[in-house]
């Protein structure tokens, strides 16, 4: 047993107990060839896997208890306990015990985090009502993350292979998104957007894709004015500021065109506006990074589940992604530093193929329909 490994140790949230966070957990890892990359420690308890672990016949899955965070066992799974007492489980049900016990498992996963005993953090998925309690009054992992972290702001940003996609507002009610929708706001969320692109993805130029709010990007102000009073100059504003920022695109043909695919990332105003494209075209296999903070945060892009839950269905394509993505954001973090740290070798690097600036046309165009 060693704390020096030279993979990264990643902590796993559980989620909610009564969801499908433990079996997309247990699927994953059953797959031995994924240690070779990192070393998970999963904070939640032994109990709590080994029922899971019932559930799904013929699974090659085993894991170590570990008692001291600071000395993980490399190459294998690692129960971190985070409770003793004995929990009852209670798949498909969202009640108080899973929420609970959930809020129990991030907590103990984020002081890790910080404290450097493992180096990034993927989270299962919570529910967002029955997390709440005067200890914990969030309205999910993202706004609870940048409190923890202290962090002026973050982004909410989904990857996939294909696409990038950020919001600038998150679970906001409909009725209220507009009021959000200000110019300080969507410039701030460019800000983080352009930082990760270079430091988490090693984009040195990105360029991202505006959504306007309202059908057809406004109409030129027939159909709300929005995009003309905010979204629009924020784009200039942008601009003079360094930042590639084309639009605003209606967001219906935008996806439909496939015009995302011209872009390194799209930033969408509300949340149905990037997640219903998003899910669609991601086959399954998206994810949700928080862009923003001084750690590395990911999650599989979908929910509890409650109706699959403890029936050995759940698809773990999304958990193993979030996996390989905080890998290489790791990965890419630490070649971004090493190139600020030595600049003359970066440009050695990348000063030949950076010669000339492509050339980016905005084709901003509205739809009939």
């Amino acid at each position: 047993m060693s704390n020096q490994n030279d993979k990264p140790s990643i902590g796993i949230s559980c989620g909610d107990i009564n969801g499908i966070g433990i079996e997309i957990i247990i699927k994953t890892f059953s797959d031995s060839r994924i240690l070779d990359l990192c070393t998970p420690v999963i904070f939640g308890s032994n109990k709590l896997i080994n029922f899971y672990r019932k559930t799904i016949p013929d699974v090659n899955f085993s894991f170590q208890n570990l008692k001291d965070i600071n000395r993980i066992y490399p190459k294998q799974v690692n129960i971190y306990n985070c409770w003793e007492e004995e929990v009852n489980v209670t798949p498909g049900l969202m009640n108080e015990t899973g929420g609970k016990y959930a809020v129990k498992s991030l907590q103990a996963a984020v002081n890790a985090l910080k404290a450097g005993q493992v180096q990034g953090l993927i989270t299962c998925p919570i529910h967002k009502k029955n997390v709440q309690s005067p200890d914990f009054n969030f309205s999910g992992h993202t706004p609870f993350l940048k409190s923890y972290f202290g962090a002026d702001d973050v982004l909410m940003l989904m990857c996939s292979d294909n696409m990038r996609v950020g919001l600038v507002t998150e679970h906001v009610p409909v009725k209220d998104i507009a009021r959000f929708i200000t110019r300080q706001a969507i410039l701030k969320k460019l800000q983080i957007l352009k930082e990760s692109l270079q430091k988490d993805f090693g984009i040195d130029k990105p360029r991202i894709a505006v959504l306007g709010l309202n059908p057809h990007a406004g109409d030129e102000g027939l159909i709300g004015t929005e995009e003309e009073e905010q979204i629009k100059p924020v784009i200039k504003e942008a601009r003079h500021n360094n930042i590639l920022a084309f639009g605003p695109y209606s967001a219906d043909a935008f996806f439909a065109r496939g015009s995302y695919e011209k872009f390194d990332a799209v930033l969408a105003m509300y949340h149905d506006q990037e997640l219903i494209p998003f899910k669609s075209l991601s086959k399954g296999e998206g994810v949700n990074y928080t862009a923003g903070l001084s750690a590395v945060r990911t999650s599989p892009g979908h929910g509890t589940a409650f109706d699959i839950a403890g029936k050995n269905k759940a698809d773990e394509s999304s958990f193993r992604q979030s996996i390989f993505t905080t890998i290489e954001i790791l990965k890419q973090r630490s070649e971004y530093a090493q190139n600020r740290s030595n600049p003359m070798k970066r440009m050695s690097d990348v000063v030949l193929t950076n010669a000339e600036d492509e050339k980016i046309e905005d084709t901003t165009q509205n739809e009939e329909g």
